[in-house]
């Protein structure tokens, strides 16, 4: 774990992976620094502001002497997402990993994720714990237009779309749960941390 200062009023922790990541990022949440504002983890970072420039400075020792070991597992809250699973690229998934399209769906609906950061636009959570067995490339050609609320995977990640947005991630199908409302705080349904369950609707 590395420790730099990141501007006057923060400081950016390098560590090993997103587990990690998150792992520190529950531990802070849980024992807080006097002075920390805002907590963002990243694939392997994270990125710690501070009231000011002076509690970002004490804290850099503080912070570098917290001994965190990354887990699979995290004690968040349990968010669960209905899918209709009907999305475009179910049989080319199928076709990847050498399993049915049913084996694709039970397969999604089974692992037990957990949203290590979010990126790419307001409220895409990345998600941890996908099954080894569904690991596909991403699409050669992105899509112009992903509608919002499709179900998604890529590499060792799951998603939910929180809006319509260009994307290559493999399309599994689609939920109505909304991911992204600003008359809410905060805004994104999914943070780091939060368990994530999938189960089936009907269309």
């Amino acid at each position: 774990m590395r420790v730099l200062r990141y501007g006057e009023r923060a400081l950016m922790v390098e560590v090993g992976d997103h587990h990690h990541a998150l792992s520190l990022y529950e531990n802070l949440r849980r024992e807080p620094i006097d002075g920390v504002v805002d907590l963002v983890p990243a694939a392997r970072t994270l990125l710690i502001t501070f009231v000011d420039e002076r509690s970002a400075k004490s804290a850099t020792s503080i912070v570098a002497a917290r001994t965190v070991a990354p887990r699979q597992q995290s004690v968040g809250p349990l968010v669960t997402i209905p899918v209709v699973y009907d999305g475009a690229d179910l049989d080319a998934i199928a076709e990847l990993t050498n399993l049915s399209v049913e084996q694709v769906i039970s397969a999604h609906q089974g692992c037990r994720y957990v949203v290590a950061f979010l990126g790419f636009a307001p409220g895409f959570a990345y998600l941890t714990g996908l099954d080894a067995a569904l690991r596909v490339p991403r699409r050669s050609a992105p899509r112009t237009n992903v509608p919002s609320g499709s179900v998604a995977i890529a590499g060792e990640f799951g998603a939910v779309y929180p809006r319509a947005s260009p994307g290559g991630w493999q399309l599994v199908g689609h939920t109505n749960l909304p991911m992204w409302d600003l008359g809410r705080q905060p805004p994104a349904t999914l943070q780091p941390g939060t368990r994530v369950r999938f189960t089936r609707a009907l269309p």
